[in-house]
């Protein structure tokens, strides 16, 4: 809350769109200090790491590590402080300990002071006579300017301010003012105020230790007298001369302002008052709220209020509102009446029995400037302020707090920005706090809460206010555990449902915990909220944390108590359908679906009359959410009469539905349908149109039909129009539109479509399948598939024709990925919705004729590897083609599964099979699920699949959900399982290559070492071998050329040459194996200019010199072209592989020319001009007695 009541809890994931930022933090609960003991021995290993920097950074860090544990629950150190205190002044006091050394034990101490602060450990410091001189000793050894040590110096500043507190006169500490040397000594009184201003005016954290040393020494009596005036003199003085326009100026003032706030909260009253008016003069001559640094003016309003605190007399306000008993467990056992406590009440004409005193002029100002600091634009300085006002009015008599109230209630004015308001709470709560708010204004501050739960105001692209509500609904908790119940009463009812609309249905999640956390002490303090255990149970702290939940579930059952169903109702429809998010307003109209059962009357007599005009009205976000709130308002109270067995307009009169209907035309004949409005106006009434139609509203032969399909018509025609982000949901709206236009008002009596209608509207859609926009595409081809089967019926043949032309990929549509995906989408829905009859004509059901046809169609898409900018666009299609594979297998299997051939269940399963294997995650997830599906599907199987025992034993059925086909060390040891089944092995290996040759580390790893696994199995087995080999050589065979495989397949094809892959083959000569394998590699890489290409090439050239026979000469001859290649980098990197492969095979060289040779290939420059690289290339051809390249004619490949 405003406070962070519940700060740290984790924040879980909002579903879809719904998601809300945020960060998800975790707070660990701990029991004791448990690294007391390793921490000793940090400690007492301070002497033996000081000197080694590599250590001692290691040491400081461990000990920062286990110090920030601590950060949340500090107190757990408390009864550590003083050992660890004590062990690292020991070392600071010995005089053998180095300065590194001195300084390591004050990074220590500053390191704890840090976790628990300075105000818990300052007693603990050692306050002996004897401490101070060698204290001043020390830090006048100090350099202010030393950025590596402030932390001794904060530290021994802090100690200094302990030792100012023995009471002693300092005077007795200096003897014979003359040194040693005959020089003049600094009493020590001036020798620690001369330090003081020294580390006032410093920047490191220094000045805060000084700060905290004036407000110990300057009020001790024997300095007061003699250096108070002068002291606050310098700081006056400083504090005028210093702009906070500068850097150095800043720093200054900031110092000033510290010690000045610090000297006045621990001066006496007596001693600060003769100096309060200069001081607060010299301060609004600063005129700090100007200043744009926001710890200054927070500084500032600390000092405003500790000089508004010394001008009052230190006395507690005999008039304040004090609650008595505050037994939770009592409040709880009255739950339902109110628990009346004892209080302490004081009558109006009651006599302080002190005398009246005048209250000084000055506080005017003083009130003023916190009410001001109230609207600062930080929240640091307005929490500040915020307590100024509450302590202030705590000293003022009542008529004069009461003017006080008065003036922070302006600041809830519309005319104020979110900052007045925020401040405002803040002081409201720290007032109820302090019992200085009495019951005779919550009347007024009530209403003034109650509108700061629900503040939200537009900027630009967000908006402000979610700051606000947190701090209100503090107040509300603050004023629960303020007030006795009986005063609250007549407020119960409007603080509860505030608290409950702002737990649920609040956009930010911070607000909502805040609201359940006051609704929650309300409960237990009060005990008069109604229902609040029940409410309390479902929302809860972390069931408030998913917005989804919140709208759609929670507030159904809260709603349920007919205290907060209205209030609940009448929060969506004025604050939340006209809300600047339109998710906002989405779950907004949801909600309003869910609670019309609730109360179907009011909904209908009292929210849709209030809609309707809105639903035209002018402000875009207001009509959006309008026209969504009466579609779901009007389709729940149908299904409200269709369960009660009434007439559909049971709850609609005349005007409601006309009103309905008016929608459509009157934003048709005010355009706005176009622009960027558009985008809002056409999905929200095509959602209109799916619930009026589903709600069988009976406007059958109405015209307004006609305009809702020209409007559902116009909305596919305009999808390349509309803007990408919001495309997909235009898209999706108009075609659950159409889908229940057409099954309410298309279907006559005897089940059958008007055949006009039907043939106008299927030749239209059909013909715009073929436009040159691919939108325009992609929402006719989702448009068909959604039309129901009376409209099919006669025309299935034809809409399937047209899909199909579709999923072509032809030289103008190769890019129209998103088309070819739609169109796979529709197929399978179109199947699914005219069902199955083999022997069926296939004009009117998928049938024996059209089979093949619909499988052809999805099985090329499963091979769309089309690429653009936007990446691999064709998995798209992939992804929809298996899906619809999916859908159509098991529609047949269910019905006549004898229709699905062998061949056809082979190509299916191989293929996923292959997509299985690949190396992009998503797609490999979705494959290996679809394939897993069709396997284990058993009502009835799915017939034909090839070798199913083998494929059941490698992924059985109690795996299917638990296997992570997204995470590569799962996946892949189970699908290069399959490289043993003959049918699987292509298109497994297929898939790998592209999976070992990728560029992803995790998945090259898992997928290369399953592979090697799988070959060392194999190894010794010749007939596996040599039918694996095949397969290989098929694979590279038929991709020839197509860099999406080669490339991979090269760089795959060296990573097993180098892991000894095919040991098998390298003691037979010739083996016919690397014969073909160099014939392919020379082939692919003939007349290429692909750096990548090349490179991985010569990696499977050096692996194949291992293999014996005359084919070693041929691979040389291959290696010494590429060391002249026209690339440079081909030249470098060929003689680099060359060298190392002929100290790996040795056995390739004469051992007379070894050393030659590799002194000739590591020696020379392979970047040089080419004649000069050809000339070293021909000495290793003749020294390895491999024929020489020769030149050809220009224009030829080398």
């Amino acid at each position: 809350m405003a406070l962070g009541e519940m700060d740290g809890a984790e924040m879980e994931p909002e579903e879809a769109k719904n998601q809300e930022p945020g960060l998800t933090c975790t707070r660990s609960i701990l029991e004791s200090f448990t690294e007391s003991q390793e921490v000793r021995e940090l400690i007492g290993n301070l002497k033996g790491v000081f000197g080694d920097l590599v250590t001692r950074e290691m040491t400081i860090e461990k000990f920062l590590v286990i110090m920030d544990k601590y950060q949340e629950q500090p107190h757990l150190l408390d009864h550590h402080l003083e050992w660890m205190m004590n062990s690292l002044l020991d070392i600071v006091r010995d005089s053998g300990s180095p300065p590194l050394l001195v300084h390591l034990a004050f990074k220590f101490l500053y390191i704890i002071t840090k976790v628990r602060g300075y105000k818990r450990f300052l007693p603990l410091f050692p306050h002996e006579v004897s401490d101070l001189q060698p204290v001043l000793d020390m830090i006048a050894d100090q350099n202010p300017k030393d950025s590596e040590t402030w932390e001794s110096r904060y530290m021994l500043l802090l100690w200094l301010a302990m030792l100012c507190l023995i009471p002693v006169d300092l005077a007795r500490f200096d003897g014979s003012t003359m040194s040693e040397e005959g020089h003049t000594r600094l009493p020590t009184m001036d020798r620690v105020l001369q330090i003081a201003k020294c580390y006032l005016v410093v920047s490191d954290k220094a000045r805060d230790a000084a700060a905290v040393l004036v407000s110990k020494f300057i009020v001790r009596p024997d300095v007061k007298q003699k250096r108070m005036a002068d002291f606050l003199d310098w700081t006056l003085s400083m504090l005028s001369e210093s702009s906070f326009q500068t850097m150095e100026g800043t720093v200054v003032v900031n110092g000033m302002l510290q010690a000045l706030a610090q000297l006045f909260k621990h001066g006496k009253r007596e001693d600060c008052l003769p100096y309060a008016a200069t001081v607060l003069e010299c301060l609004d001559k600063c005129k700090l709220a100007e200043s744009n640094q926001m710890v200054l003016r927070k500084l500032g309003m600390k000092l405003v209020q500790r000089l508004g605190m010394t001008f009052l007399k230190p006395k507690i306000a005999k008039w304040r509102y004090q609650r008595g008993c505050r037994s939770l467990a009592a409040n709880l056992q009255g739950q339902g009446s109110v628990v009346q406590n004892q209080k302490i009440t004081v009558t109006a004409n009651e006599v302080d029995d002190e005398e009246e005193y005048d209250i000084p002029g000055e506080i005017e100002n003083v009130v003023e400037q916190l009410l001001v600091g109230l609207k600062d634009k930080d929240t640091i300085v307005r929490w500040s302020a915020a307590k100024g006002i509450g302590r202030i009015t705590g000293r003022l008599p009542k008529e004069l707090a009461d003017d006080v109230i008065g003036s922070l209630l302006d600041c809830f004015s519309f005319q104020e920005t979110d900052n007045a308001w925020h401040g405002g709470c803040l002081a409201l709560a720290e007032l109820g706090r302090r019992g200085l708010l009495l019951p005779s204004r919550i009347s007024d501050v009530v209403p003034v809460i109650l509108k700061a739960l629900t503040y939200d105001e537009k900027r630009g692209a967000c908006s402000v206010g979610s700051n606000v509500r947190d701090a209100a609904c503090y107040v509300c908790w603050a004023f629960a555990r303020a007030y006795d119940p009986a005063e609250l009463i007549p407020f119960i009812n409007q603080i509860s449902s505030a608290l409950v609309i702002a737990a649920v249905f609040d956009r930010d999640v911070n607000c909502r915990r805040a609201a359940s956390a006051a609704f929650q002490e309300n409960v237990g303090r009060q005990g008069t909220f109604p229902h609040g255990i029940d409410i309390l149970t479902a929302a809860d702290y972390f069931a408030v944390g998913n917005r989804v939940n919140c709208y759609l579930t929670i507030s159904v059952y809260i709603a349920g108590f007919p205290e907060y169903t209205q209030p609940m109702i009448d929060h969506l429809v004025n604050m939340k359908i006209n809300h600047w998010d339109s998710a906002i307003r989405e779950l907004a109209t949801k909600a309003l679906h869910n609670l019309t059962p609730l109360a179907p009357e009011y909904m209908a007599n009292v929210v849709l009359p209030r809609l309707l005009p809105l639903s035209v009205g002018t402000d875009l976000h207001t009509r959006h959410g309008a026209i969504l709130a009466c579609a779901e308002i009007t389709h729940a109270l149908c299904k409200l009469t269709e369960e009660n067995n009434r007439s559909v307009t049971y709850y609609f009169n005349e005007k409601s539905l006309e009103g309905l209907k008016q929608i459509h035309h009157e934003l048709c004949s005010r355009q706005l349908y176009r622009g960027l409005g558009g985008e809002l106006m056409r999905p929200a009434v095509c959602t209109l149109i799916e619930k009026l139609s589903l709600s069988k509203m009976p406007f059958r032969g109405d015209p307004v039909i006609g305009g809702w399909q020209w409007l559902i018509n116009d909305s596919l025609r305009s999808l390349p129009l509309v803007s990408s982000a919001a495309r997909q949901h235009v898209k999706e709206s108009t075609v659950s539109a159409l889908a229940a236009l057409c099954n309410e008002y298309y279907i006559n009596e005897n089940g059958e479509a008007d055949p006009a209608l039907q043939g106008e509207l299927l030749t239209q859609y059909i013909s715009e399948l073929q436009n040159s926009e691919e939108m325009i595409r992609c929402g006719f081809s989702r448009a068909l598939g959604a039309l129901p089967r009376f409209l099919l019926k006669g025309k299935f043949r034809q809409v399937l024709e047209g899909l199909r032309k579709v999923t072509l990929i032809s030289s103008t549509t190769v890019s129209f990925a998103e088309s070819r995906r739609d169109a796979l989408i529709a197929i399978a829905k179109i199947c699914q919705t005219v069902g199955v009859k083999g022997e069926g004509s296939q004009e009117e059901y998928v049938s024996r004729e059209n089979i093949p046809q619909i499988y052809a169609t999805l099985l090329s898409g499963v091979n769309d590897y089309t690429t653009d900018s936007r990446g691999d666009v064709g998995g798209w299609v992939r992804e929809a083609a298996m899906t619809s594979l999916m859908e159509v297998t098991l529609l047949l299997v269910q019905n006549e599964a004898e229709l699905i051939n062998a061949n056809t269940c082979k190509q299916i399963m191989c293929w996923l099979a292959q997509q299985s294997a690949e190396k992009i995650d998503k797609f490999r997830a979705h494959a290996g699920s679809v394939f897993l599906t069709l396997l284990h599907f058993s009502h009835p199987p799915v017939p034909h699949v090839p070798h199913r025992e083998e494929l059941e034993r490698i992924f059985p059925r109690s795996e299917k959900e638990t296997l992570n086909w997204t995470a590569a060390s799962e996946a892949f040891p189970r699908i290069t399982q399959l490289l043993a089944l003959p049918t699987y092995r292509y298109h497994v290996l297929l898939g790998l290559s592209v999976s070992v040759g990728g560029l992803t580390e995790t998945t090259l790893r898992y997928s290369a070492q399953s592979l090697f696994d799988y070959m060392k199995k194999i190894q010794n087995d010749c007939s596996a071998m040599e039918s694996f080999c095949e397969t290989l050589l098929n694979v590279f065979e038929d991709n020839l050329r197509n860099d999406r495989v080669s490339v991979p397949l090269l760089i795959m094809l060296d990573q097993m040459l180098a892991n000894g892959c095919f040991d098998i083959f390298t003691m037979q000569e010739n083996h016919p194996f690397p014969v073909k394998l160099l014939t392919l590699c020379k082939e692919e890489i003939k007349r290429s200019k692909d750096i990548r290409k090349l490179r991985s090439s010569i990696g499977v050239f050096c692996g194949l010199i291992q293999f014996q026979g005359d084919m070693r000469e041929k691979v040389l001859f291959q290696l010494f072209l590429l060391l002249c290649h026209p690339f440079p980098v081909i030249r470098k990197t060929t003689a680099s592989q060359v060298y190392e492969m002929l100290i790996t095979y040795s056995e390739v060289l004469d051992p007379v020319v070894v050393e030659e040779v590799l002194t000739i290939l590591s020696d020379t420059n392979w970047e040089a001009e080419l004649p000069v690289v050809r000339e070293k290339r021909n000495c290793l051809c003749d020294l390895m007695k491999v024929p020489r390249p020769q030149l050809v004619a220009k224009g030829a490949a080398q």
